[in-house]
């Protein structure tokens, strides 16, 4: 019995150890797995300069994220954020449904590239967000979202078969606030807003498809 006991001792024991250890190390672990699932879900490279969730807080923040494009599509950098701040509602998460309070949000630079084979480095995504509502496990739900405050940089177009097409847009939206944002047509009025701001128009000639299109190529 004694035996017994000293090595259920030793077992709580280890359970604390790997709790502490998860509490200090819990960052690097998540951030680990983010990375590979990035991988695995859009086929790009991945680097994160720093990624902490809160314990008693809802908050994620990632700082320094960068995606980068293949080496088809010119291994270049696709996805440019400098700072994402997630504040989400724990009690909505549990009920496996995305509700952000707040989502802070900094685009640095975007790079949509073609091919020689005429195809987009958007076609490489393998995931969908579907519509609100969505059950299936491999789809992520649009989240709905009290407060988006978004900055946007630069985006470029560049097409690796003729560089004529070549195209740099330049919205500079710093902290613009939006409200209830719930819906995939919400988040695509927000997109063609930043459009007109970079200089873009309905009967410009040199929309990229890549970029007004997104859906055709998913």
């Amino acid at each position: 019995m004694k035996r017994l006991f000293k090595w259920i001792f030793r077992l709580v024991l280890l359970m604390i150890a790997l709790v502490v250890g998860l509490i200090f190390f819990k960052d690097a672990i998540l951030k680990a797995l983010v990375k590979r699932q990035i991988r695995s879900q859009t086929g790009m490279d991945v680097k994160i300069g720093r990624f902490s969730v809160g314990i008693l807080s809802p908050v994620v923040n990632i700082e320094n994220f960068k995606l980068y494009n293949p080496p088809e599509f010119g291994g270049t950098p696709f996805l440019d954020i400098p700072e994402l701040h997630v504040e989400y509602n724990r009690f909505a998460l549990a009920g496996r449904k995305l509700h952000l309070t707040l989502l802070r949000l900094n685009v640095a630079e975007l790079n949509v590239v073609r091919n020689d084979a005429g195809h987009t480095n958007l076609t490489n995504l393998r995931w969908q967000v579907p519509s609100r509502g969505a059950s299936r496990p491999d789809q992520v739900p649009f989240p709905v979202i009290d407060v988006l405050n978004l900055s946007v940089g630069k985006a470029r177009f560049m097409d690796l078969k003729d560089p004529r097409h070549n195209r740099e847009y330049l919205p500079n939206l710093q902290n613009q606030i939006f409200k209830n944002v719930e819906s995939e047509d919400d988040a695509k009025g927000i997109l063609f807003m930043i459009w007109l701001r970079s200089g873009g128009g309905i009967a410009t000639t040199h929309a990229p498809d890549a970029v007004l299109k997104v859906d055709g190529e998913r």
